[in-house]
């Protein structure tokens, strides 16, 4: 993240870090090159936060939550999945995902990569673990559609199993809709041989995986993911016991953390701390998957516990600009930042583009599509007319890996995976960029520019020390990395529109079938998108759904055996108008069914 010394302390997701270009190579498919970092765990130690993430060969380091810093490692295993990371006794203890024996790993002083090996594991896939107050030590791993996640205690030091492990939950999406599998929980029809196969062998039943504990007030909640990483619809649920290994009783408030809608998607497979000032953070993995199913950046989300003991993220519009607070906040009142998108369906003009990737889709909210430069020639450049003066205060550039394999050289020193053979590609890669704004067109004034930082920035946040009056913003590429073409997925204007918030809309919400209600409302005149809140209790609508240019929603994804409630707040890039909160009706073919 770029960032001034005079500007307010304020964070956009995707997290903007150095994440690792790897060469991969599937069995029966093309070789891509692309980022990848997914699975976060994070901890705050000895006052500073450590952030450990999937195919990462290292880490990443930060005091304030804003900047992180790479640390490669030359002692823990580059390629694992899942890595957890956890205090135990005063030591980081780190351990990460492989088909063969998983090593734990100990360190006093990460910084100086003195990771030791404490005891060699066993295989398995998405560990974690957890010390309780009484410094017992416990062990949970997990990773399939058709095994429970397991649980065990462990002697604190060695790691070595005390006991037998015990079945904690399973999957259960003919109760649990959100665990059901698929784009918008659709399963899609194989298109390729490839496809057929591996929907045949996996068939229907959801990844339950990535398991995390938390200790509040007494309570554990045993926190998971469903049902897949490469779906929008990847989100953590939880679990509440009186012990470590349970008994455990679902939360009819699942998914806690889930974020469908918007410019980029998912929230599964994370970890929850709390900062330096007692706030509550959960961070989680967020989808392209485009490149490959495991192409994946990493997000972090206000998050907390009610007064009845509820587990929960604020994302509400959790792909705009956020606080991140130098003292206690409450996490729905006093972290969204308040500027809106300015750029969404702005006119967008390039120097040149690729067929199929032209500028338009840098301001459609999808990270999934983007402009290739028609060369790779510095200078290429897109300018956005965003359709009238708007007052800018924070700029977000979203790079992305087009055809990398043409540019990138083959690795030799890689890992030979059942199926498949990766690579992590070490050193710094900069991208070279300058945005600039302009209210006429003609004079231009920079806003940011890492022409000469020599930065890895692929999802660059500004936030403006001094906002700017601009109807035309403007980026032009430098070098890019392995000297390609720019591609960029978006570039994001954030500010005031000077107008106003939209009218207030009215929705209608039916649930057709225990799992499934219908939402309907009235267009707003003025409104770019809605967001859909819903919960399971009027004063608890925890879950959100964004989304633009629509007037109705399918939530598949509800909990059986509850009722739920539901408002949609229309919004543009003045404002946001929330809406009346309502009950979802039960349709009457429903009623006569149940009777």
């Amino acid at each position: 993240m770029i960032t001034h010394p005079s500007e307010p302390a304020v964070a956009c997701n995707p997290l903007d870090i150095t994440y690792r270009f790897q060469d991969l190579r599937p069995l029966g498919a093309e070789r891509t090159v692309h980022r990848e970092a997914a699975d976060p765990s994070v901890v705050r130690y000895r006052d500073r936060y450590f952030l450990f993430a999937s195919m990462s060969g290292g880490f990443w380091h930060s005091d304030d939550l804003r900047a992180w810093t790479y640390q490669r490692s030359t002692r823990l295993p580059p390629m694992d999945y899942a890595p957890d990371v956890r205090e135990i006794d005063g030591a980081l203890y780190v351990s990460a995902s492989r088909t063969t024996d998983s090593p734990y790993f100990r360190s006093e002083n990460p910084l100086e990569d003195d990771f030791t090996e404490v005891n060699p594991g066993f295989p398995f896939w998405d560990p974690h673990l957890f010390q309780d107050d009484d410094g017992a030590t416990y062990f949970y791993w997990g990773c399939s559609n058709k095994e429970p996640l397991q649980g065990v205690q462990v002697n604190s030091h060695a790691l070595e199993l005390i006991g037998t492990p015990v079945a904690l939950i399973s999957g259960a999406p003919d109760d649990h809709g959100w665990e059901k599998i698929g784009e918008n929980y659709v399963k899609a029809e194989p298109k390729t041989e490839r496809e057929k196969f591996l929907a045949d062998y996996l068939g229907d039943a959801p990844f339950i995986e990535g398991a995390w504990m938390t200790k509040h007030e007494g309570s554990y909640y045993f926190q998971y993911a469903a049902p897949g990483t490469e779906w929008n619809t990847y989100a953590d649920g939880y679990y509440t016991g009186p012990s470590p290994l349970g008994p455990f009783d679902y939360s009819p408030h699942s998914p806690f953390s889930s974020k469908p809608g918007g410019f980029i998607t998912a929230a599964g497979h994370g970890s929850t701390f709390s900062d330096a000032y007692g706030n509550w953070w959960h961070a989680s993995t967020m989808r392209i998957s485009v490149n490959h199913s495991f192409e994946r950046r990493i997000g972090i989300f206000p998050a907390g516990f009610d007064d009845d003991g509820v587990l929960f993220c604020n994302q509400n519009f959790a792909d705009y600009p956020h606080i991140i607070p130098e003292g206690p906040v409450d996490p729905w009142t006093e972290t969204f930042r308040g500027w809106m998108l300015q750029s969404y369906r702005a006119t967008a003009t390039a120097s040149s583009s690729v067929p199929g990737h032209e500028p338009h889709l840098t301001v459609d909210e999808d990270i999934r599509t983007w402009w290739v430069a028609g060369s790779s020639d510095p200078g290429e450049w897109v300018v956005l007319d965003l359709h009238g003066e708007r007052t800018v205060h924070a700029i977000q550039i979203n790079l992305a890996d087009h055809d990398l394999a043409r540019w990138a050289p083959e690795l030799t020193d890689g890992q030979q995976f059942p199926g498949e053979y990766r690579g992590l590609y070490h050193g710094t890669r900069p991208t070279e960029f300058r945005i600039e704004t302009s209210l006429d067109g003609e004079r231009w004034d920079t806003a940011l520019s890492t022409m000469d930082t020599a930065q890895e920035t692929p999802h660059a946040f500004a936030a403006l020390s001094v906002p700017k009056q601009a109807q035309f913003v403007r980026f032009t590429a430098g070098t890019m990395p392995f000297g390609a073409p720019a591609a960029v997925s978006g570039i994001r204007v954030f500010g005031h529109g000077g107008g106003d918030a939209p009218e207030q809309v009215r929705v209608q919400a039916e649930r057709i079938s225990p799992l499934t209600a219908e939402l309907s409302w009235d267009a707003a005149a003025t409104a770019q998108g809605y967001n859909v809140r819903y919960g399971i209790a009027p004063d608890k609508l925890y879950h959100s759904w964004l989304v633009y240019d629509q007037t109705r929603l399918s939530l598949p994804n509800l909990n059986a055996g509850v009722d739920y409630w539901v408002a949609v707040d229309p919004f543009n890039e003045s404002g946001i108008t929330e809406g009346s909160t309502v009950p979802i009706v039960v349709a009457e073919t429903q009623e006569r069914s149940a009777s």
